[in-house]
């Protein structure tokens, strides 16, 4: 807990206007936070609905441009705001993508778990 100079207590987190928690820092392009007032890479909006044709697109155009960690995110969305017999495939999707983006990191082990998991959720469509 920090105290701010009134003296109300505060749990010194991000909070976006709804008041959830939220992670403000800048990222780069694979998505790890960098100080605060650096420059970072734009990141994706989240909660956006998008077809199941323009999530595709969009993830696609991300990977293209070595956005591994931002595809990763328009696949979440179409995951959590889809259709509940779809979730697996999107969820698995958005592993793969976090497999690359862990891979390009260095992460060399955790990628290829996540590579394999997603795959696996794949496959299964």
């Amino acid at each position: 807990m920090a105290t701010t100079p009134s003296g109300r207590q505060t749990d010194a987190r991000d909070r976006d206007s709804e008041g959830r928690a939220r992670n403000a820092r800048p990222r780069d392009g694979l998505g790890r936070p960098l100080p605060y007032g650096a420059d970072g890479v734009a990141r994706q909006p989240e909660g956006v609905v998008r077809t199941p044709e323009q999530s595709l697109a969009e993830a696609q155009q991300l990977l293209d441009a070595g956005k591994p960690f931002h595809a990763h995110e328009v696949f979440e969305d179409a995951w959590k705001t889809g259709p509940p017999q779809e979730q697996a495939l999107w969820r698995g999707l958005a592993q793969l993508a976090v497999g690359l983006t862990h891979s390009a990191r260095g992460n060399v082990t955790g990628g290829a778990r996540l590579l394999r998991r997603g795959a696996d959720a794949v496959e299964e469509w």
